[in-house]
């Protein structure tokens, strides 16, 4: 369900904060869904539970998750309109912006950058 990469630089915890978060907001997981218990998800990573824990922490904070006594953490009914394209948009705002950098560090023309993205997107 979930892709953890400790070599990436990006702690764990992180990681999964994002992943659930596009996955919510692009709709793969639906108001009720149930997430992995903490330690299941642990133990497939082979990371600390305290380390899935804060992540689940910190998206019942930010409402996306919430936790019933007794029960598998699950996604939490959306209280905005997050499926809309623009604001699933806004979870790649980031990738695009790093990406705007590199490519002007590298020199890279609007035209050139623009012209790879249009053929990535056109691959199947």
């Amino acid at each position: 369900m979930f892709t953890l990469n400790p070599q990436s630089g990006i702690p764990i915890y992180r990681q999964l904060v994002e992943q659930i978060r596009r996955m919510v907001a692009g709709g793969q997981l639906k108001a009720g869904d149930e997430l992995p218990s903490v330690r299941d998800l642990a133990v497939e990573h082979a990371v600390n539970p305290m380390t899935i824990s804060k992540a689940y922490s910190q998206l019942e904070l930010e409402g996306i998750l919430v936790r019933q006594r007794g029960k598998p953490m699950q996604v939490a009914a959306q209280q905005h309109s997050a499926n809309s394209e623009y604001a699933r948009l806004q979870h790649l705002q980031p990738h695009i912006e790093q990406l705007v950098l590199v490519a002007k560090q590298l020199e890279i023309s609007d035209k050139v950058l623009l012209a790879s993205l249009r053929e990535q997107l056109t691959k199947k």
